[in-house]
């Protein structure tokens, strides 16, 4: 008779994900709510739930996992395959769909949160402005001007200086209403008033880049 045991399922990669998404969850929460400086990495294995040792594991400093969570919320909002639109998709209707994202994005009451706190901490760390700048607006500009590109070779744009075209754009889209909430003095944009400043800001795009007959 056999004594050979059943083979135990696979264990770690499913849990250690589930640990890996609390981590980065506590730790969106913790920057906005008591800044890059009050956060540490105590605090975040304790909102999360798991041991210090477990955020280490994953991220390895706090450094890290603050870029982590910046990226992370603008990967909730403008995932990667946003910026990568199927071969024939009319350029109209892509730069809605990005526009829409992006704008939701820039005004989510956490990013509007965490844009105070970065200008409050303008001046003492170009450390963090740095590490804030290529998790969030360098890698949603580029990856903007990755889609550019792909549109002009698909002869859907003529855009000679694709960088600074989604520069344009992005600042564009972010209007009066962002530098108003940012300050305290208005209240986030009605749906009708949103969607008329995206229509109005992808119109002016097009008339300056879409192909001349």
């Amino acid at each position: 008779m056999s004594t050979q045991q059943p083979a135990k399922p696979a264990q770690g990669r499913p849990k250690d994900m589930e640990k890996r998404a609390a981590v980065l969850e506590a730790a969106k929460t913790l920057f906005v709510s008591r800044g890059f400086e009050g956060t540490s990495m105590d605090a975040v294995a304790a909102e999360a739930g798991v041991s210090k040792l477990t955020v280490y594991s994953h991220f390895g400093d706090k450094d890290t996992l603050f870029k982590a969570a910046v990226q992370s919320r603008c990967e909730q909002q403008m995932p990667e395959q946003m910026f990568h639109v199927p071969r024939g998709t009319p350029i109209r209707r892509a730069l809605l769909a990005l526009a829409h994202g992006f704008h939701e994005l820039i005004h989510s009451p956490e990013a509007i949160a965490l844009h105070r706190m970065m200008v409050t901490s303008s001046g003492q760390s170009t450390h963090l402005a740095e590490l804030f700048f290529e998790a969030g607006p360098k890698r949603t500009l580029e990856g903007f001007e990755g889609f550019l590109r792909e549109a002009i070779a698909d002869g859907q744009l003529e855009i000679k200086d694709p960088a600074r075209a989604a520069g344009h754009f992005l600042v564009l889209l972010k209007g009066l209403s962002h530098m108003r909430q940012l300050v305290g003095c208005a209240c986030p944009m009605e749906p009708k008033e949103t969607e008329a400043h995206i229509r109005s800001v992808v119109d002016l795009f097009l008339r300056a880049y879409e192909p001349r007959d």
